[in-house]
């Protein structure tokens, strides 16, 4: 609780002076009967008219207590915050071609790629974000939704695509994103495309798909996963075992700069968890929205809860005072 006309408190000051006077002198002023002997009235008459007197004058007092409070306004007070903030669509498009199972990245591309993204996925709560993954062929693995839950569930069932459908369709991934994103009403639509290799596979070639997000103003961050030089790879031998060998690293650096240049995105190069992790934090501190927080206070008078009673106090005492007391200090 708290007092909109605070400065009314300091007559409180006045209650105890009052006290003080009438315990001291207010008594002596009282109206009073003369009699010869007070042997003729009973004890029981005298206290009681002491006692009655003492209530008025606690009354009198109680209600000056009453108003004071009243004149201070006590009220309580409830803060409301309305919270504004842009809405931005997020397409994650990650590589699951078998070249994501090299072992530069612990324990493998695929597998630090999904826990880098989840770890994104929580900290855009508010933010509608989708999931399509692609080898050679795309695919649509979670549609834009808000429920984190269920972004995670799908981020954890992404495996690596079977032979006959491996490869690598950048174009394909980013036309196919485009199609989730293009009757977006967000005012910021963003891809965060996610490859180790190179394009293969598809029937649209990666930068004309890249001028075709440019028109509907959706912007391209890229991520080329994957050390400098050789990998480490899991392949299986002659006899069925599986070793690990060195295998090139072949990453299209150059179009996915330029996917991200015309689009208006950035460019990212991570080589191993570290990086890759450092990667999607500062993509996730680049599309930021500003949140406008406005602040209302609504307030509940509560001075009724003390006029209300110093009326039918006031109505009380004076019946009473008039019934028994000629004078009261």
């Amino acid at each position: 609780m708290e007092f909109g006309q605070p400065y009314y408190l300091i007559l409180l000051l006045i209650l105890p002076i009052l006290i003080f006077w009438y315990f001291k002198k207010g008594q002596n002023q009282e109206a009073t009967v003369r009699f010869s002997n007070l042997d003729l009235i009973p004890e029981t008459i005298i206290r009681s008219g002491q006692i009655k007197n003492m209530i008025i004058v606690m009354g009198r007092l109680l209600i000056m207590l009453f108003i004071i409070l009243a004149l201070a306004r006590p009220r309580l007070s409830d803060t409301i915050r309305e919270t504004n903030t842009e809405i931005i669509d997020i397409l994650l498009v990650i590589d699951q071609s078998s070249s994501m199972l090299a072992q530069d990245f612990k324990p493998n591309r695929l597998e630090a790629a999904k826990e880098v993204a989840k770890t994104f996925i929580k900290d855009r709560e508010g933010d509608r974000l989708g999931i399509i993954v692609f080898a050679g062929e795309s695919y649509i693995q979670c549609p834009l939704t808000q429920d984190i839950d269920v972004l995670l569930n799908f981020t954890d069932e992404i495996e690596i695509i079977d032979r006959e459908h491996d490869g690598t369709a950048i174009g394909m991934a980013i036309a196919n994103s485009i199609n989730r994103l293009r009757e977006s009403e967000a005012k910021s639509k963003t891809i965060i495309l996610l490859s180790d290799g190179s394009n293969n596979q598809g029937e649209l070639e990666p930068i004309t798909a890249a001028e075709l997000a440019a028109k509907f103003d959706i912007k391209i961050y890229t991520v080329a996963a994957g050390t400098h030089g050789l990998a480490p790879y899991p392949v299986t031998d002659a006899w069925g075992r599986q070793v690990i060998q060195k295998v090139q690293v072949d990453v299209d650096e150059e179009s996915l700069k330029e996917i991200a240049d015309i689009t208006g995105g950035q460019f990212f190069r991570a080589t191993d968890n570290k990086s890759l992790q450092k990667v999607y934090e500062e993509i996730d501190a680049l599309e930021r929205t500003e949140i406008e927080v406005t602040e209302y206070q609504n307030y509940t008078e509560l001075y009724s809860w003390f006029t209300i009673p110093a009326a039918f106090a006031s109505i009380f005492f004076i019946f009473l005072s008039r019934g028994i007391f000629h004078k009261l200090f």
